[in-house]
């Protein structure tokens, strides 16, 4: 890359550090570290929320998908309004009828601590492993783009977040996750003009792609096997993001920062809506740089994008798209931080420690729990690097699939814990949360194990977004089974 690009991309990193640094200004407590003081504007955790979603294979990877398809995907992100419609009205109100610090918190008044930490010690896991995995995958279009080896990408995306993260919490995480996202589409804007205009303007990409069908948008066929189908969509979608934005702390942690109920609403709602026009964004990038002639079939549709910035976009402009990349990738490594150290320290050192109930001592541990989290997430990164080189990357594909996993089993959780059945206990959840876990695992990987166990190919064709609403049905069914079996 030339002079002025890297110019770009170190204007961004300056500017994302100053920015975190200073609104830290002021924190001086556990609630002012992890939850901004609960007094952050709906419209800037709005934006939070989607720069946390969006990683950097996002930005890299939906181009490839409208390269090489049509907008059969936007179905999905029809599901994620939905599902978040269902958060805000259903979930969201029992978030705010205390002083809650996580989201697994009100499973102790309903189930018990040793429910509360279990859980929380499941979504730890699975945040640990999913995010090394996306700070890794994220690095390697990073590396591709800059010339700097993966392992260094890695580094440096990560010691940054990390700095900003570490000295002020969840309203750094904020303020820079805002200016990350305002980068990211403004690459993906300028993306799209430069592709169109390779291709002869806007409306001849779009003339091309309605010849070839690739506007379509609906797919009503119903299908097991097919991932983008409008009803696989809509359900799945509608399940995977009622698990990752009312069960999973990284999400829930944004919201309980608002200054109340309605603010936490409009601002996960509002997420629903922008994440749709930036997959909608994206696709057409993707669409106007196959119209281009620069998606050649034989290469890798996650490797559209990639080779249009490094060999198609001007000077500026592609340092301007390498930002928007560093954007997206660093707003998962500092998302990932706050809410990990924010279960450790609330869900699992605060109910052990005679000091639990200290705010200043909360914020120190808090602190110590970010940089060990950072730098935990960093070296898992290097390791899924290190293993990746050496077994052409089969663990990517297996860490990409622990979140799929477990989501089910953290909404059925949160299900049961609002069920009128009184009769439902922590131990009757623990037994379904365990059975479930075994076979999700066994949904997720019986394409691989179908050559062991033949019988196993029809449930390894399952799409991927069945997985949720299957997991949360286990979940739930298999916890009131447990309490039918000892009732009796």
């Amino acid at each position: 890359m030339n002079a002025l690009d890297l110019t770009v991309i170190a204007a961004y990193f300056v500017a994302t550090l100053a920015l975190g640094l200073w609104v830290s200004r002021g924190s001086k407590s556990g609630e002012d570290y992890f939850l901004g003081a609960r007094d952050l504007p709906a419209w800037a955790v709005m934006l939070s929320i989607v720069a946390t979603e969006t990683s950097a294979l996002t930005v890299i990877s939906i181009p490839g998908i409208g390269a090489r398809g049509d907008f059969t995907f936007l179905q999905l992100a029809l599901g994620y309004i939905v599902g978040r419609i269902g958060v805000a009205w259903l979930l969201l109100p029992g978030y705010f009828s205390g002083q809650q610090q996580t989201a697994y918190e009100r499973l102790q008044t309903r189930f018990g601590a040793p429910t509360r930490q279990a859980l929380s010690m499941v979504f730890i896991a699975t945040r640990f492993l999913a995010d090394a995995v996306r700070i890794f995958a994220g690095a390697i279009p990073l590396a591709l783009v800059t010339g700097w080896n993966i392992p260094w990408s890695i580094v440096a995306m990560g010691s940054v977040t990390l700095l900003y993260t570490y000295v002020g919490g969840l309203k750094a995480v904020v303020w820079s996750d805002a200016l990350q996202l305002v980068v990211y589409v403004a690459g993906g804007v300028a993306a799209l003009w430069v592709a169109g205009q390779m291709a002869g303007g806007l409306g001849v990409v779009w003339d091309a792609a309605a010849a070839q069908q690739k506007i379509q948008m609906f797919d009503w066929r119903w299908s097991w096997s097919a991932p983008y189908t409008f009803f696989a969509a809509l359900i799945g979608g509608a399940m995977l993001s009622a698990a990752s934005h009312g069960a999973d702390h990284i999400i829930v942690q944004r919201l309980l920062a608002t200054r109340n109920l309605r603010d936490a609403q409009w601002a996960l709602v509002g997420s629903g809506f922008l994440v749709f026009l930036q997959f909608a964004l994206f696709l057409s990038v993707g669409v106007a740089v196959w119209a281009a002639g620069h998606a050649p079939p034989e290469l890798a549709g996650d490797q559209i994008f990639s080779r249009f910035i490094v060999n198609h976009l001007p000077a500026g402009v592609a340092g301007l798209v390498v930002a928007a990349i560093l954007a997206a990738a660093m707003s998962t490594i500092s998302s990932s931080i706050s809410a990990l150290a924010s279960s450790m320290t609330n869900d699992l050192y605060a109910p052990r420690s005679k000091r639990g109930h200290d705010p200043a001592h909360l914020y120190r541990v808090g602190k110590a729990f970010s940089m060990a989290w950072g730098l935990a997430l960093i070296g898992g990164a290097l390791a899924f690097y290190a293993i990746g080189s050496q077994k052409d990357t089969p663990v990517v594909v297996l860490a990409l699939s622990i979140a799929s996993v477990t989501y089910g089993i953290l909404l059925g959780a949160l299900i049961a814990s609002v069920l009128p059945w009184q009769g439902l206990q922590g131990k009757h959840l623990l037994v379904g949360t365990s059975l479930t876990l075994i076979a999700m695992l066994l949904i997720v990987f019986a394409k691989g194990l179908s050559t062991l166990w033949p019988a196993l190919a029809p449930v390894g064709a399952l799409a991927w977004p069945w997985y949720v609403p299957i997991g949360t049905a286990l979940c739930l069914g298999l916890s009131c089974a447990a309490y039918m079996v000892q009732k009796r």
